[in-house]
C-alpha cells in the first residue's frame, strides 16, 4: 500500500505543477495585460457609449510590469534548466539564488 500512497503524491505533484505552468503563467501574463489597461485608462479600458472616459491609474502600470516580470523569470528559469542539462549541469537553489553546478 506504501507504493500505492507514493504513486499518489507523485501525481498530485505532477497535477499541481502541470497547473501552475500550463495555467497559471497564462493567467498571470492576462492579469498584466488588464492591469496594464486599468493602468493605461482613457480608450484602453473598456467603457459603453455616454460612459466616461475611464482615468489613469499608475498602480495598474506597477502591478502590469510586476506581472511580466515574473513570468519573463519564469520563462528564463525554465530555459536555463534546459540549456544547464545539455551542458551537463544541474540547476541548484541551495542558497536560494539559483546558480549551475556540475552533475554528480
Amino acid at each position: 500500500m506504501n507504493v500505492f500512497g507514493l504513486e499518489l503524491r507523485s501525481i498530485g505533484q505532477i497535477l499541481l505543477l502541470g497547473l501552475l505552468f500550463g495555467a497559471g503563467l497564462p493567467l498571470l501574463f492576462s492579469a498584466g495585460i488588464r492591469a496594464m489597461a486599468w493602468g493605461t485608462g482613457g480608450e484602453a479600458e473598456a467603457s459603453g457609449p455616454g460612459e466616461a472616459v475611464a482615468r489613469a491609474h499608475p498602480v495598474g502600470r506597477v502591478i502590469g510590469i510586476a506581472c511580466f516580470v515574473v513570468v519573463l523569470a519564469c520563462v528564463a528559469l525554465g530555459l536555463t534548466y534546459i540549456v544547464a542539462s545539455g551542458f551537463g549541469k544541474a540547476l541548484s537553489f541551495e542558497h536560494v539564488v539559483p546558480t549551475l553546478v556540475d552533475k554528480s
